[in-house]
């Protein structure tokens, strides 16, 4: 469907964890110099104005990034610091967000010479939006085509590792399905690539339609990470969660780290869990 565009969620609670999570993991690969290819499925726009109608409609940034922001004087990890150097750029009059990067962005920033991106952008604005972001940077390709099918189309690599972004919108019940078995088939192709998958909590957890495709699936070493909302809206989501293929050696303990930092209620208000879904 081409109906969903991220700008009336950008910069929500789920995309604090999903960056996180995404920062998280290209720095902690970088700690090799071998090159890594990045790949982003479904990639939306580069930055979004949170000062937009579209972001105002939903005013879903004020119970994630809006929050973040003011309460990083009491996350001084390395990890947080991290985030916290690319959202200052998005920093307006007042101490308030005025503009969330979207993923491309934030691969983009970690970028080594070695490294590239290529980004995958069915929506034909969106797509075209992030072509044009993406003119100047000669490490960044841009597709507008299905992100799933692309994903597979371009593996393996001819770098040595492997980097993967998915976060559908799922607004059709058949997506979580579909991105567990390609999934499963990118991981045939390559089997020591570092995949994040991101998914919403919903009434009737259809997500776990999702982890139920995985955990039948071949793949081992699956870490699944979940927040849920202290106090969840009647209607929507309420909680996120963000599976990773082959994290590397302890991804699990940071990313638990830094969702317990910004856990208690006058932050984010979640409560959040670090698990193995799959098992080495």
């Amino acid at each position: 469907m081409l109906s969903y565009l991220h700008a009336f969620h950008a910069g929500n609670f789920a995309d604090v964890q999903k960056h996180a999570a995404l920062v998280l993991a290209i720095r902690m690969m970088q700690a090799k110099s071998s090159a890594i290819a990045c790949f982003d499925t479904h990639a939306g726009s580069a930055s979004y104005d949170l000062t937009g109608d579209r972001a105002l409609k939903t005013g879903e940034a004020a119970s994630g990034v809006q929050k973040l922001w003011p309460y990083r004087v009491h996350l001084r990890s390395d990890d947080w610091r991290a985030m916290f150097d690319e959202l200052a750029s998005g920093e307006g009059a007042g101490g308030r967000m005025v503009h969330y990067p979207g993923s491309p962005r934030w691969f983009c920033r970690y970028l080594r010479e070695q490294d590239s991106l290529t980004a995958f952008e069915l929506h034909p604005a969106e797509g075209e939006t992030l072509a044009d972001w993406a003119a100047t940077r000669s490490r960044v390709r841009v597709f507008q085509e299905d992100g799933l099918k692309g994903l597979l189309r371009h593996l393996p690599p001819r770098q040595p590792r492997l980097l993967v972004l998915t976060d559908p919108s799922y607004e059709v019940k058949s997506d979580y399905e579909e991105v567990g078995h390609t999934l499963t088939r990118a991981w045939r192709k390559c089997r020591h690539g570092v995949y994040l998958i991101w998914y919403p909590i919903l009434p009737g957890r259809p997500h776990e339609r999702l982890k139920g495709a995985i955990s039948a699936s071949p793949l081992r070493k699956v870490l699944c990470s979940e927040i849920t909302l202290n106090q969840p809206p009647q209607r929507g989501m309420s909680g996120s969660g963000v599976l990773v293929v082959n994290p590397p050696w302890g991804f699990d303990s940071r990313l638990a780290a830094m969702m317990e930092a910004v856990a208690d209620d006058g932050c984010l208000g979640i409560t959040s869990t670090v698990d193995w879904l799959v098992p080495e």
